[in-house]
């Protein structure tokens, strides 16, 4: 049983970030874990984050669904939880994937402010209110995880709704994103501290990540501050420009990634690039034998996306996202291309590639759940 709530926990790691360009929503991580009704379970457990997740991943009909985390930094000495559980909270907090935190609550509302995301937490958040008036007055951008068949549901804290709706990113947030931040703590892993390498020069090898990466500061008086270490940050100068790409795969949103104009982005059937897109697991033999294991290359140029196909087999563009043969524009190898909006970039029939809002769902839809290595006995959901 250890063994395979390791594993399903380090599914559940790959969907917690605190990338701004990924995050679909933003969770009150001890809240959600302490929710015993969901599961009927012990006092506390992190596989409830794997429900909440799934239950979002449904609700958007998305799959792999990244939420951003915030905790009580009392979770990290939590004796309900297992050894392993508070061993993993700490590493995430040390990997800069989740902020752990003294007060939670303002912080959670701050970021989902600061981004436009909904926000799954059953706090009501009485003496936030006034600073953001949007929880009462956009109905589903606060939303509870409460008990449901088959697993946990969603019900709105204002109005009748059960699924998370987004809001738009606050103006300061827009600006706060522009620009990289810099912490003066050593081995800061939200804000990678200097020391003459540039904002990310101190961290480890696992905690190294893109600087677009980067969470939104908190502000205190004003100030860019380090919600973790709570002091001022340093301006480390202009964030990278980003565009965030969607697969598209039998009709359904498998995965999004971001672009930057560090490095190219390969997709295919099993790139060996470290941060390839790995489509594998969703393809049919016929996809598999016809893509490549690298088959097109994304890039990010000025602003512009360009896509390069680097396959065996070709692939092809559909424009404004035409789904009319007589329009797909034939993509040969080594041949490139820039992805004006509303293309697709298409390696095999059904397999699509563009920008998330424009590609819309078209498929009934069967999740790819993080909880697929659960164990049963650890699953006793509430009887409807």
């Amino acid at each position: 049983m250890r063994f395979e709530i390791s594993k399903v926990l380090d599914a559940i790691e790959g969907r917690v970030c605190t990338d701004p360009a990924l995050a679909r929503a933003v969770v009150d991580l001890a809240e959600v874990i302490r929710y015993q009704d969901l599961d009927a379970g012990r006092p506390a457990s992190m596989l409830r984050l794997g429900m909440v997740i799934d239950a979002l991943a449904r609700q958007l009909e998305e799959d792999s669904v990244p939420v951003y985390a915030v905790v009580h930094r009392a979770l990290l000495s939590d004796a309900d939880l297992t050894s392993n559980e508070r061993m993993v909270v700490r590493r995430w907090a040390d990997d800069g994937l989740v902020e752990v935190l003294d007060q939670p609550g303002d912080r959670i509302l701050e970021v989902a402010d600061l981004l436009g995301l909904p926000v799954l937490s059953r706090a009501r958040f009485d003496g936030l209110r006034g600073r953001y008036p949007w929880v009462v007055e956009q109905p589903g951008r606060v939303v509870a995880p409460v008990p449901g068949q088959g697993g946990p549901t969603f019900a709105a804290h204002v109005g009748p709704g059960t699924t998370p709706v987004a809001g738009e990113p606050s103006p300061v947030g827009t600006k706060l994103l522009a620009r990289l931040w810099r912490c003066p703590e050593p081995g800061c892993a939200l804000f990678g501290s200097g020391g003459g390498g540039g904002a990310f020069a101190d961290l480890s090898p696992r905690t190294e990540r893109s600087p677009a990466a980067q969470p939104p500061p908190t502000l205190r008086t004003g100030a860019p501050t380090c919600p973790r270490h709570n002091t001022r940050l340093g301006d480390a100068g202009a964030r990278p420009r980003t565009e965030v790409l969607a697969v598209r795969i039998g009709g359904l949103v498998r995965r999004r990634f971001v672009l930057t104009s560090d490095e190219p982005v390969l997709v295919g059937r099993a790139p060996d690039q470290a941060s390839g897109i790995v489509l594998g697991q969703w393809l049919n033999d016929e996809a598999r034998r016809w893509i490549s294991r690298s088959h097109l290359k994304f890039e990010l140029r000025a602003g512009t996306v360009v896509v390069t196909d680097v396959s065996t087999n070709g692939s092809g563009i559909r424009p404004g996202g035409s789904m009319a043969e007589a329009e797909r524009i034939p993509l040969a190898p080594q041949q490139s291309r820039v992805l004006d909006p509303g293309d697709m970039a298409e390696l095999y029939p059904g397999v699509q590639i563009g920008r998330p809002g424009e590609l819309p769902a078209g498929a009934p839809y069967t999740p790819a759940s993080v909880m697929a290595e659960a164990p049963t006995m650890a699953m006793r959901l509430p009887r409807p």
